[in-house]
């Protein structure tokens, strides 16, 4: 018993380091792909974060930024445009980095405690429904039910995010010289869409790995 015991949880913690490691291989790539289009490029991140909240478990979820934000620190070119060291995260979008560690915890810990402290699962599974009726649903009826099955997690990837850009804000104004507005107008305003588009890709990509990996 005690060996079975041992086993399931050497598995148990093989798994999370596998998850977590190719969660910070996922946010590296993500970075790498990069559209200027300001002081503030547009990369994948976001997409890759709110997936690693919804997907992972919480401390898989902090220890996987943990580890990007370390390795990015010490010179892996891990962040935007292939860049890494001390410097990216001191400069004008750094603050969006140190965000996303404070983002994620928020956001981690919001869903841990809606998961865990309200009847949301029991929720989740009366409003199933198979393949061939969903099939016959419309694009608007189809957007309403993923909102009522996912909008926690939405909301939580929104948490993540509006986080993010209030670090990214606050680092980008003393660094750059510039007012709250300039700073809103070049860290929030050109991404806000966008952005919100990319949660909603990451939560409807995180439900398919979850039903697979269950």
């Amino acid at each position: 018993m005690e060996q079975a015991k041992a086993h399931a949880t050497s598995s148990s913690r093989t798994r999370s380091i596998a998850f977590v490691g190719l969660t910070v291989a996922i946010m590296a790539v993500s970075a790498w792909v990069t559209i200027p289009i300001g002081p503030v490029p547009v990369t994948l991140q976001m997409f890759a974060v709110t997936f690693a909240i919804v997907v992972l478990k919480p401390k898989e979820a902090i220890a996987a930024i943990v580890c990007y934000l370390a390795l990015g620190a010490v010179g892996v070119p891990v962040f935007s445009g292939m860049r890494g060291g001390i410097g990216v995260l001191a400069g004008p979008t750094g603050g969006f980095l140190w965000g996303y560690l404070f983002g994620v915890t928020a956001a981690v810990l919001f869903l841990h405690v809606v998961r865990t402290r309200t009847d949301w699962d029991v929720s989740l599974r009366a409003a199933e429904v198979d393949p061939a009726a969903e099939a016959k649903l419309s694009f608007a009826q189809r957007f309403a039910r993923f909102m009522r099955i996912s909008g926690v997690e939405v909301v939580a990837g929104v948490l993540f995010t509006c986080i993010a850009y209030l670090c990214g804000c606050a680092q980008f104004m003393p660094v750059m010289g510039v007012g709250p507005e300039a700073a809103f107008l070049a860290c929030v305003a050109p991404f806000a869409g966008i952005d919100f588009l990319k949660i909603l890709a990451a939560v409807a990509c995180a439900r398919v790995v979850r039903s697979a990996v269950r």
